[in-house]
């Protein structure tokens, strides 16, 4: 299993990010990536957080781990200018909240995250056929969602990005011990959205470059 989304402390998540790498570790995870919600104002207290977390933390685990951002609810003309930001201060990923129709995501926004070239447009909800072809251009990933809400429209993301030629990557999107998924559970997800047996298996070694 390979989770490229997870919350610890540092934003909304239940745990600190040593809990989370253990109990990852336990589920049978391969690497995690520690993707902590930021705008302007935290953006730099959480990226030098999660950046010692993990360099402290990587010399007991054979477990790959990396630290990340997940740029949220901010201003589409502000996304470029962090995502910037976020890489020059040591993430190693960086997504963004995409228009999830779980929640009131400012329009746009899924535009301005491919336009910035974030690693991953995280839970795009209705994504557009043009925007699913501009991030097949830009090598912007599209997420399948583990999340209530958020995985309320993993089968159009699906089938817009096989449209589109666009790459898919799962992200468990875990706050709570409860959302750490083992990968049979993933590998479910990703058949309910409509993915073939191969394809699904393809999300976990697409995602393995990022670590």
């Amino acid at each position: 299993m390979i989770d490229l989304h997870s919350h610890t402390l540092w934003s909304d998540g239940d745990l600190l990010p040593a809990e989370l790498a253990r109990r990852a570790e336990a589920a049978g995870y391969r690497a995690i990536a520690f993707t902590d919600h930021v705008d302007s104002s935290c953006i730099d207290m959480v990226v030098k957080g999660l950046v010692k977390a993990v360099k402290d933390l990587r010399r007991f685990y054979r477990m790959r781990l990396l630290p990340g951002v997940e740029i949220t609810h901010c201003p589409p003309g502000e996304i470029a200018e962090l995502v910037k930001a976020a890489r020059k201060l040591g993430a190693g990923i960086v997504l963004v909240h995409g228009e999830t129709i779980a929640e009131p995501v400012k329009p746009g926004t899924n535009r301005a995250a491919i336009l910035a070239r974030a690693d991953v447009l995280a839970h795009p909800g209705l994504i557009t056929a043009e925007d699913a072809r501009l991030a097949a251009k830009r090598g912007v990933c599209l997420e399948i969602s583990a999340r209530a809400g958020h995985s309320l429209s993993n089968g159009h993301v699906a089938a817009a990005a096989a449209a589109a030629g666009a790459e898919l990557v799962f992200g468990t999107d875990t706050h709570s011990p409860e959302n750490i998924c083992p990968k049979k559970k993933a590998i479910a997800i990703a058949r309910g959205a409509g993915l073939s047996a191969r394809g699904a298996d393809a999300l976990f070694k697409r995602a393995f470059r990022f670590f």
